[in-house]
C-alpha cells in the first residue's frame, strides 16, 4: 500500500483527538490503532483509549517518531463512569477535545432466528450504546467550544449481507449510521460535525484472531480468499485505509461534510453478488 507522507505541520496540527478503541486484538494494523498512529503523524495530540492494557504498547511502537504525541488511557466504554473519567482527564490536561473517534465494536455470530437475547443485548451495548455514551460525554464540550468533529466507525454490515449471519452486529452498526445523521443535524448549529466511516472486509487482526475461527474453522487463508472474491479492486485493504478515511472526515478539509457516510470497501458493496 502506498503511504502518503505527513504534510509539514500536519493536517491535524494542534488538535486534541480522543480515540476510543485505539488498541487491537492482535499484532498489526487494526482500525483504531491505525487511526491513532495516522492522527499522530498528522500533528494531533492523541489520547488513545482501550479496554485492554496489552493492546496499547504496539500502537505506541507503530507510531515510531510520533509516539510522543500519544497518551494512552484504559477505559471500558460500557461503563459510563469510566468514560466520564477519561473525558474529564482530557479536559483537565488539554482544555478541549477537537476530535472524537468511536472505534469500539466487534461482531458475534448468530442470525435472526438463532441469536440469543443476551448476545443481542451485548452486541447493541458494544457497538451502538458505546457510541451514545462517549458522545454524550464529549458533545457538551464541543458545543461550548463551538467546534468539533466526531467520526464513528460502523461497517458495511450495516448496509449489506457480508457473508455471515451476525444480525446483532449488523443492526447495531446500522444504528450507528442513523445516530450519526441525527446527531449531525442537531450539532450543526454549534459548529460540530458528525460523520461515519463504513469499513468493508479489510485484513485486520480481527480476521486472524476471531473471524476465521467463527466462519472457516480457523482457516485464515480460506476466509481471506472468500473475501477477496467479493472485492472488485485487486488490492487488500487494512486498517490504514480506514484511518485515511477517518483522517479526512476529522480534518478541516471536510469542513462542509456532516451527517454522511464514507464507505471503505474496495467496491464490494457496489456489486450485486
Amino acid at each position: 500500500m502506498v503511504r502518503t507522507e505527513p504534510r509539514k505541520g500536519g493536517r491535524l496540527a494542534g488538535k486534541v483527538a480522543l480515540i476510543f478503541g485505539a488498541g487491537c486484538v492482535g499484532p498489526g494494523w487494526g482500525n483504531g490503532r491505525a487511526i491513532a498512529v495516522r492522527f499522530a503523524e498528522e500533528g494531533a495530540l492523541v489520547v488513545a483509549v482501550d479496554k485492554e492494557p496489552e493492546s496499547l504498547p504496539q500502537t505506541l511502537e507503530l507510531a515510531g517518531e510520533f509516539r510522543e504525541r500519544l497518551d494512552t488511557q484504559l477505559c471500558d466504554v460500557l461503563d459510563p463512569r469510566q468514560v466520564d473519567q477519561v473525558v474529564s482527564a482530557v479536559r483537565h490536561r488539554h482544555g478541549r477535545i477537537d476530535i472524537l473517534v468511536n472505534n469500539v465494536g466487534g461482531p458475534a455470530p448468530g442470525g435472526a432466528a438463532g441469536l440469543s437475547r443476551a448476545d443481542w443485548d451485548r452486541q447493541l451495548d458494544l457497538n451502538l450504546t458505546s457510541v451514545f455514551t462517549t458522545c454524550q460525554a464529549v458533545l457538551p464540550m464541543m458545543q461550548a467550544q463551538r467546534s468539533g468533529a466526531v467520526v464513528n466507525v460502523s461497517s458495511t454490515s450495516a448496509i449489506r449481507w457480508t457473508g455471515a449471519a451476525q444480525v446483532g452486529y449488523a443492526a447495531a452498526k446500522a444504528g450507528v449510521m442513523q445516530f450519526g445523521r441525527v446527531a449531525a443535524v442537531e450539532m450543526a448549529p454549534h459548529g460540530v460535525r458528525v460523520n461515519t466511516v463504513l469499513p468493508g472486509q479489510l485484513h485486520t487482526p480481527l480476521v486472524d484472531v476471531f473471524l476465521a475461527r467463527q466462519q472457516t474453522a480457523g482457516d485464515v487463508q480460506a476466509l481471506l480468499e472468500r473475501r477477496r472474491r467479493r472485492i472488485p479492486l485487486p488490492v487488500e485493504g487494512d486498517g490504514r485505509d480506514t484511518a485515511n478515511a477517518v483522517l479526512f472526515l476529522a480534518s478541516d478539509e471536510a469542513r462542509f461534510v456532516t451527517g454522511t457516510e464514507l464507505i471503505v470497501d474496495g467496491g464490494m458493496s457496489a456489486r450485486c453478488d
